[in-house]
Formats: structure tokens, C-alpha cells, sequence
């Protein structure tokens, strides 16, 4: 099972999806698209204590994790 994490000002939220089930691969795709299309940026780990930003789905990585642009003032 794969994890897309989606942290926002209330906490996160994870949604998990199968990578051997079409379906479920293809609407953790649609997931990442309307994040990133909303201005979330997506990271997957790549070592302890570790991330790499990505700009395209991927459904092999094991956790994503997406969060949202800061904004300062």
C-alpha cells in the first residue's frame, strides 16, 4: 500500500491506495494533479530525515507528502 499525505492547517489527512489496483492508481494520480494544481508541493522521502520534491506522480514511492505553500506577510 502506498500513502499520499496531505498536511493542511488542521492536521493531515492520508489517503492510501493499492499500486497493483488500476483504479485506485489512477485516482491517487488525479489526487496529485488537483494538489499540485492548487499550489500543494509534493515530496517522497529519499533518506532518514529526508525528502525530495517531485513534480510529477509517481506510483511506486511509498509515502507522499504534500504541503502547502507557505504564505508570509
Amino acid at each position: 500500500m502506498a500513502t499520499q499525505i496531505v498536511m493542511d492547517r488542521t492536521g493531515d489527512t492520508r489517503h492510501t491506495f493499492d499500486v497493483h489496483d488500476r483504479a485506485e492508481v489512477e485516482k491517487a494520480e488525479r489526487r496529485f494533479k488537483e494538489l499540485t494544481g492548487a499550489g500543494f508541493t509534493a515530496a517522497v522521502r529519499s533518506g532518514p530525515g529526508e525528502q525530495r520534491v517531485i513534480r510529477s506522480f509517481d506510483p511506486t514511492a511509498e509515502e507522499t507528502l504534500f504541503y502547502p505553500r507557505l504564505v508570509g506577510g
